[in-house]
């Protein structure tokens, strides 16, 4: 999944998030539609199975809007930015290998274009190349439950979804 907040920019949603399987798009909303918007046709047989799916998913966009929005004012503010084209991004997800049963979960969030924060796979520890997301380090690393919750859903829930995707 991506996740797109943006100010500064003329005719562009300032938010949006986009749902991947093996780079096809299959979910996309955004803050004018406010709901989250099937892109491939088997994506309605998702839902005639899971009944509330399309419900939960408009419900996370919603609020990852607000979240981001916040986000972007605290990114620009550590930044010490006022005005211009910003952006602030979170890209999440999980690979799953069929033969090896290796499962790989990924969390990084991005703003204007480079590495902000990221999710080591092997510490299960958030890392901050920019010193201006070490704040953010400490509060998300010291917040255990938050951690293992990440990599549940990131090593078992994100991967349960991405077989029942691929079996459509």
């Amino acid at each position: 999944y991506f996740y797109t907040a943006s100010s500064g920019i003329e005719n562009c949603p300032s938010y949006f998030s986009v749902g991947l399987v093996d780079e096809v798009q299959i979910s996309y909303c955004d803050n004018n539609i406010n709901k989250n918007i099937p892109k491939q046709d088997w994506m309605d047989e998702v839902s005639s199975k899971y009944p509330y799916y399309w419900k939960y998913e408009t419900l996370t966009c919603l609020a990852k809007q607000q979240t981001f929005k916040i986000s972007l004012k605290i990114a620009k503010k550590r930044f010490n930015q006022t005005g211009g084209v910003h952006v602030f991004q979170q890209m999440y997800g999980c690979e799953w290998d069929n033969e090896t049963r290796e499962v790989k979960g990924y969390d990084e969030f991005g703003y204007d274009g480079e590495d902000l924060i990221i999710l080591d796979p092997q510490t299960q520890e958030w890392i901050a190349p920019r010193t201006q997301a070490v704040i953010t380090k400490r509060k998300w690393n010291n917040d255990r439950n938050d951690l293992e919750h990440e990599k549940k859903y990131l090593t078992q829930t994100c991967v349960e979804w991405l077989r029942k995707y691929v079996n459509y």
